[in-house]
């Protein structure tokens, strides 16, 4: 029988070449990643509860400042200091430090995770690994601290949901809108402790890919695993990892994206999606462009695209908060930066902002955001009394200009469509 990516993947991380969904594995680890928040707990429980003094390799660790980054509080900026002691003290190689960005395009860009790999991390969109065809996976303070120690940890092996795309998008439709597609029919409890595979999404960048990666978590996956065709000679694929004819799959989903209309995720949960034109006339007060999900240079440079000639309405305030410095360099040499400011955006610092509510943007009571991340639920960006809407960067900038949520062909004319196109 065929194997799966996941298969493939912890088969090899365990060294046995026969894996199928349901085996107990102890696998070898090729990273593990750790931010910020979670650090300092990891630390205590390596040293003090597993009684381990150094981590297993210091080059297999990457140590990433971006939840909270800059520090917003004294007690934070104590944490983070803490942090950079002990990756000194341990000698580890990869510390990314504020103004770096998110861990999980980080990585990417630095080389650090490639096709076929298998990545821990201290957060749950670690899935976002799988972008560049890794199995990623979150896990907590316990098992990070012990694959620390060991450089092991273990698994069930997962059965895996496959999802293929068919044809492309329309113009004002992106991958976003795919992958809330995708949580609108598998829902939110659709692959849990499953491997969601996507197929059939070849024309995209690694950075797009890694919307979809991400939003596997939101349907309860322990990995989102992007097909690597495509990726590009900077991103070598093993050739033991490869589609197989003959795997087995719980499910299969197939979506036509030339069909696909702009989709909505509607307070307060993920997989509460609409088209957008069932959305009603909701105005709103702030758009949010950034995360791991879709603050990477070819969500600014869409946004841009709409935004160019035009200003913001009234009222309505744009934070754009790149997810990696190199995304943010990429978009200031272009012109795509000055094109954000020049509708009156303001940008952050790159990192995660406030996709978890602890700076940088926070929401007040019955405010209303349309946010380019992917998590709405009550109170995750601040105020548990603000409303958020999940849509894709093509739509967060159409409703920056009009002031309600707004479908991006209502706000282009026809030239620019034609170009958009």
């Amino acid at each position: 029988m065929g194997q799966t990516f996941a298969e493939q993947i912890l088969g090899h991380a365990s060294g046995r070449s026969d894996v199928q969904a349901g085996d107990m594995v102890v696998v070898n680890v090729d990273l593990v990643m750790m931010h910020d928040s979670l650090s300092p707990s990891i630390i205590e429980t390596l040293h003090n509860e597993l009684g381990a003094e150094r981590v297993w390799d210091r080059d297999k660790v990457a140590v990433v400042i971006d939840h909270v980054a800059p520090a917003a509080t004294v007690r934070q900026a104590e944490q983070q200091q803490q942090v950079r002691r002990w990756v000194a003290q341990q000698g580890i190689s990869h510390l990314f430090d504020v103004g770096r960005g998110i861990s999980h395009p980080v990585l990417i860009e630095e080389g650090l995770v490639q096709p076929g790999m298998l990545v821990i991390g201290s957060d749950s969109h670690s899935t976002g690994y799988g972008a560049a065809a890794a199995f990623g996976s979150g896990m907590g303070t316990t098992d990070i601290a012990l694959a620390l120690a060991t450089g092991q940890t273990w698994f069930r092996v997962p059965e895996t949901v496959r999802v293929n795309a068919v044809g492309n998008f329309q113009p004002g439709v992106s991958v976003k809108d795919f992958g809330l597609w995708a949580a609108r029919t598998l829902r939110a409890d659709g692959a849990t402790y499953q491997s969601v595979e996507w197929h059939g999404v070849d024309f995209l960048s690694w950075r797009e890919r890694m919307t979809l990666a991400t939003l596997s978590i939101e349907v309860g996956a322990k990995a989102g695993i992007v097909a690597p065709t495509g990726l590009g000679a900077e991103h070598p694929v093993p050739e033991w990892l490869r589609v197989e004819a003959d795997a087995s799959y719980s499910r299969v989903v197939e979506c036509d994206l030339s069909t696909l209309e702009p989709q909505v995720s509607v307070p307060h949960y993920v997989d509460n999606v609409v088209d957008l034109a069932d959305v009603g006339r909701v105005a709103v007060d702030v758009v949010y462009l950034g995360t791991c999900t879709n603050g990477h240079y070819e969500d600014m440079a869409a946004a841009a695209s709409i935004l160019k000639g035009r200003r913001l309405a009234p009222n309505v305030r744009m934070i754009v908060v790149p997810a990696s410095s190199e995304s943010l360099h990429r978009a200031a040499s272009d012109g795509t930066l000055a094109t954000l400011l020049a509708a009156g955006a303001t940008i952050g610092t790159p990192g995660c902002g406030a996709c978890i509510g602890r700076h940088m943007g926070v929401l007040a009571p019955d405010e209303v955001c349309v946010f380019t991340g992917n998590r709405n639920f009550r109170g995750r960006m601040g105020s548990p009394g603000a409303n958020i809407y999940l849509a894709s960067p093509e739509v967060a900038a159409a409703t920056a200009v009009t002031g309600y949520i707004t479908h991006p062909r209502n706000v282009l004319d026809s030239t620019e469509q034609a170009v958009f196109a």
